[in-house]
């Protein structure tokens, strides 16, 4: 288990100094900071001077390790463009897209396991055979396109639910949460279902993959010949098992939405950090992008990590293989 969890380490740090590799070279080859802060007008002893504050008259692994580590300490610079602390930027923005991903991904697994469920079990229902219909659709229709028949649907034509913003929040300390008013609820739904309906899909069809692969093992068999009774079945025996691919696929499935939450959060004007970074693209601001791409790739490989180590934990194969390994 140590040699498991060192290894997994290992990688994970190897994976985030590539990524802040990729980030940095944003500072060399996407414009200059220098030009973007000081202007086109500036004067050439007013740029020797800033480059020199900056350390940008340095060698390219000097300015690199400076990088490393200031990212380590949460420290990206200034924004070109709002001439803010990115990290606080950052902090504002990730309160927002953290709660939509999360609910995103408890609406995904509420509506998509059962279903995933039901499909694999009656399979030649009318219910079953719409199930797998909208799935298709779910995978095949684009985010902005599902965000914007909703936009028509429930806020133009019905005005049941707002179109844009994250309503009223509370304030917990340097935290926003609009959680815990009932007007955050509302102006959530839209985002949340548009975030979600991928992950639901995909779900539902692995639960319902998964599932029907199970039913067809030895063990199920034998459990029928005892005669226990298909709810012990179904649920006791092939869900448990069907549910261990479902967690791994759910766990980087968490990281996928807080990512590409970026279309979602644009077409809902949601301020959360994928509208942020959208805004960095649009004006260059490189020390956005380069502070979001490395918040995101750490989000990744934490979240990676810790659904290895539970897959580790459930998965007595796994155990039993690192003990061979001895």
């Amino acid at each position: 288990m140590f040699a498991f969890v060192i290894r997994r380490l290992m990688q994970a740090i190897l994976v985030l100094v590539v990524v802040a590799f990729i980030s940095f070279l944003l500072f060399q080859y996407v414009g200059d900071p220098v030009v973007f802060l000081l202007g086109q007008d500036a004067r050439p002893d007013q740029i020797r001077e800033l480059r020199s504050a900056l350390g940008l008259d340095q060698p390219f692994f000097v300015q690199f390790w400076h990088f490393l580590v200031n990212a380590a300490q949460g420290e990206f610079g200034l924004s070109l463009r709002q001439g803010a602390k990115v990290s606080r930027l950052i902090a504002e923005r990730f309160p927002a897209t953290l709660e939509l991903s999360l609910v995103a991904a408890v609406l995904a697994l509420v509506v998509g396991v059962p279903m995933g469920v039901y499909a694999a079990l009656r399979r030649g229902s009318f219910l079953s055979q719409l199930f797998m219909g909208l799935s298709l659709l779910g995978v095949s229709l684009p985010t902005f396109l599902i965000g914007i028949l909703l936009i028509l649907v429930f806020s133009v034509l019905l005005g049941w639910f707002p179109s844009f913003g994250r309503g009223d929040v509370v304030q917990l300390g340097w935290w926003s949460s609009g959680l815990l008013t009932r007007d955050g609820w509302h102006h959530i739904v839209l985002p949340a279902i548009t975030l979600a309906i991928f992950q639901l899909t995909l779900i539902m069809r692995l639960v319902r993959a998964e599932m029907l692969e199970v039913l067809r093992t030895d063990y199920i068999k034998f459990a029928r010949a005892r005669g226990l009774s298909d709810r012990a079945i179904h649920f006791g025996h092939a869900l448990k098992n069907t549910l261990v691919p479902v967690m791994t696929i759910t766990g980087l499935q968490l990281g996928g939405l807080i990512a590409f939450a970026i279309i979602t959060e644009t077409v809902f004007q949601w301020p959360g950090m994928g509208l942020l970074f959208i805004q960095a693209v649009t004006f260059a601001d490189i020390p956005v992008m380069a502070a979001y791409l490395c918040l995101i790739s750490l989000i990744f490989v934490v979240i990676n990590l810790v659904v290895d180590l539970l897959y580790f934990v459930v998965d007595p194969r796994l155990r039993v293989g690192s003990l061979g390994e001895r």
